[in-house]
């Protein structure tokens, strides 16, 4: 009989399940959100310079959309450098590199950074020397001035964002 009132125990325990006090990721992003911790992307304008290190990307309004450009600096010769136009959807920067054709792809935007994918289209690949690349490139707001996002430029004095 003791045996059985084990059993019973253990079954009635196992049958309880505790509440989930976790919450989800995105109530903790609109409660961040609601509270001013971090930007909501949806209403932030993308328009600004962007870094980490010496790697860049320039954001300014456009009659169409964005213009945009790109630079990595590797150092030892080792760049990356491109202008084009980007379009927003939400949380996706839709870039185009017109300085490179067949270069474009969607990036990330929350707000505060802009993160590229770890894969790129090969036709990016024009945009490096080297063995330097774009993919992976990941850039936190310095700026939202449109114009120190027009003054960037590449490490050989082309303007990226300005002009046009």
């Amino acid at each position: 009989m003791t045996g059985l009132v084990a059993v019973s125990l253990l079954t009635g325990c196992q049958n309880q399940s505790a509440p989930d006090a976790r919450p989800t990721p995105s109530s903790l992003e609109a409660a961040a959100i609601d509270a001013g911790i971090i930007s909501d992307p949806a209403n932030t304008d993308p328009t600004g310079l962007y870094a980490r290190d010496r790697d860049k990307i320039c954001v300014v309004p456009s009659a169409t959309a964005f213009r945009v450009g790109l630079y990595v600096d590797y150092g030892d010769d080792y760049f990356c450098s491109g202008s084009g136009e980007a379009t927003r959807a939400g949380e996706t920067l839709h870039i185009e590199l017109t300085s490179v054709p067949g270069c474009s792809f969607d990036a990330k935007f929350d707000g505060d950074r802009i993160a590229i994918p770890g894969a790129l289209p090969d036709a990016c690949q024009k945009a490096c020397s080297k063995r330097a690349s774009l993919a992976g490139l990941n850039v936190e707001r310095l700026s939202d001035s449109p114009s120190e996002a027009a003054a960037l430029r590449d490490g050989r004095g082309r303007m990226l964002c300005g002009g046009k």
